[in-house]
């Protein structure tokens, strides 16, 4: 989803759209993900369960899964998308140890898991939507998303959906059932805001109208080929 309009002036703005987008993300995983035993999807889902099933660090795991990506969008997208997608991500790694570490900020959903599947949805949407938006993405399971959408024409937040989904039914093999199925929920608000947002305020495209002087030459053109 390249951004049509990327000169050098705009980059300013760029870089505050992508940081924002990325600390949006990054609370939305730690203060509501984490702290109410929510699981995740994408590559974190899948680094998750090679640590339950392989024992493998995540830290590894995600480097592993989001270098190949990485290079197949240096040759589609260029260096652009990839240096912001680099920033994007540098930024989610800081901001995420940082609450980590320093926050004392507390969201206790635990009786009301429903609110946190919302609340998570919504706010996964609108800093991926944003960091899409500026040209970006913020790791290589939205990179993926992103190429897999514009090699076969579906929205991008469906096939956030359906990747996600993926990821989450396997990882019933480490998680319950309950945990789970509220993740599925916020994956599924989460991808129709980031449709909303990375469509919002684009031309639609309409198909030509079927001009009369046209008809008739389709139906001479195929009276043509009885003949």
């Amino acid at each position: 989803m390249r951004n049509q309009d990327s000169g050098i002036r705009n980059w300013p703005l760029q870089l505050t759209i992508n940081l924002f987008g990325t600390f949006v993300l990054s609370f939305a995983y730690y203060h509501i993900n984490y702290q109410n035993h929510l699981t995740e999807g994408g590559f974190v889902g899948l680094s998750l369960l090679g640590k339950y099933v392989l024992g493998l660090s995540p830290s590894i795991t995600v480097l592993l899964l989001d270098l190949p990506v990485l290079l197949v969008a240096l040759l589609l997208k260029g260096k652009g998308f990839v240096c912001n997608t680099f920033i994007s991500s540098s930024a989610f790694t800081i901001f995420y140890a940082w609450m980590e570490r320093y926050s004392t900020f507390t969201l206790d959903f635990h009786g009301n898991l429903a609110l946190a599947a919302l609340l998570s949805g919504l706010l996964t949407g609108l800093g991926a939507g944003l960091v899409l938006r500026c040209g970006a993405a913020s790791g290589g399971d939205d990179i993926l998303s992103l190429l897999i959408s514009e090699w076969k024409g579906i929205k991008v937040g469906t096939v956030f959906i359906l990747m996600d989904i993926l990821v989450l039914l396997l990882s019933l093999l480490y998680m319950p059932l309950r945990e789970t199925m509220y993740t599925a929920m916020a994956v599924i608000v989460a991808g129709q805001v980031i449709t909303f947002m990375t469509s919002f305020g684009k031309p639609k495209k309409l198909k030509k109208p079927q001009t009369r002087s046209g008809l008739a030459g389709r139906n001479e053109a195929a009276a043509a080929g009885k003949l």
